[in-house]
């Protein structure tokens, strides 16, 4: 029986649809252009193409170049259809992981340093990735799009992350100045200030929803 298809399938399978690739071009224009929505190891990336070979989503021969022999990817009209299907599905919700804000939750096991360290260090990760992306982008004002014709895709791709990563850089400025203003990472709990943040959270969850705001005490 084949393997099932996942995610990560259909991403790669959207990739065989630009062109043919070998498993080598294909994880790394998997990890320059996937990334930084869906970021996978390259073990994960390398088996996948194999399960779409299974799936009968793709076809993949041996060539020879320069004395070197390396396997080429294609899609088959299976695989479209199947690509095709997939885009009318529900996508899945989205999912964040980013350990500094694990270092938040559990900041008081160690100090105040100790935490606006970790925001500092997601702080300088969001930029660099932003710069990255910004940098890629900037790439295709002179022509550096691999793919020309899907040039609008990619912008409008980019822009979601340019804005979660310059949200995150904000944020971090707002943690830190909360963090700055406790006397201690311990034993701060409930004061007028966690009330205000708590308040202004469901006033901006009841505005986006065209509700009445809400109170300290209130159930959001």
């Amino acid at each position: 029986m084949s393997s099932q298809p996942t995610v990560s399938s259909y991403a790669i399978l959207g990739l065989l649809a630009l062109r043919p690739w070998t498993g080598y071009d294909l994880t790394r224009q998997a990890t320059r252009s996937l990334r930084f929505a869906w970021p996978k190891s390259e073990r994960l990336l390398y088996s996948e193409p194999k399960k779409l070979v299974e799936l009968g989503w793709a076809t993949t021969h041996r060539e020879t170049v320069d004395g070197r022999s390396r396997n080429v990817y294609e899609i088959t009209s299976e695989g479209r259809d199947a690509l095709e299907a997939w885009m009318t599905t529900r996508p899945a919700p989205p999912q964040l992981e980013a350990e500094a804000l694990l270092r938040v939750l559990f900041a008081e096991h160690g100090t105040s340093d100790d935490a606006k360290a970790s925001l500092e260090a997601l702080r300088s990760d969001a930029r660099e990735m932003e710069d990255s992306v910004v940098a890629i982008n900037a790439s295709y004002l002179e022509g550096g799009h691999p793919f020309p014709d899907r040039t609008h895709l990619s912008v409008l791709f980019a822009t979601f992350q340019v804005e979660v990563f310059g949200l995150v850089q904000r944020w971090v400025d707002f943690a830190s100045e909360e963090i700055d203003s406790w006397p201690d990472i311990k034993g701060v709990g409930r004061t007028d200030r966690v009330d205000e943040l708590i308040v202004a959270m469901c006033e901006r969850r009841s505005l986006l929803a065209g509700e009445g705001a809400c109170e300290p005490g209130a159930d959001p």
